[in-house]
């Protein structure tokens, strides 16, 4: 995963999710996600994701993982 494309997607999840009113850990307790990695999801310089992990996070939030990637 690109460098940009992952900070484009750590800026969407991070607008959806306050868009939502969840904090970082809500979210990763909603998704099955690890706080930690959700907290380096989010970074500035964030990590590659899974597309098993994004799957999680799209749900937790209600979206679907197209919706996630609509940047």
């Amino acid at each position: 995963m690109s460098r940009d494309i992952k900070s484009r997607l750590a800026r969407r999840i991070r607008s959806l999710r306050k868009e939502y009113g969840y904090s970082q850990e809500e979210l990763a307790d909603r998704a099955g996600v690890d706080y930690k990695h959700f907290q380096r999801l989010e970074s500035k310089t964030p990590v590659a994701a899974r597309i098993d992990t994004l799957e999680k996070i799209a749900k937790g939030l209600d979206v679907s993982l197209k919706e996630l990637f609509d940047f």
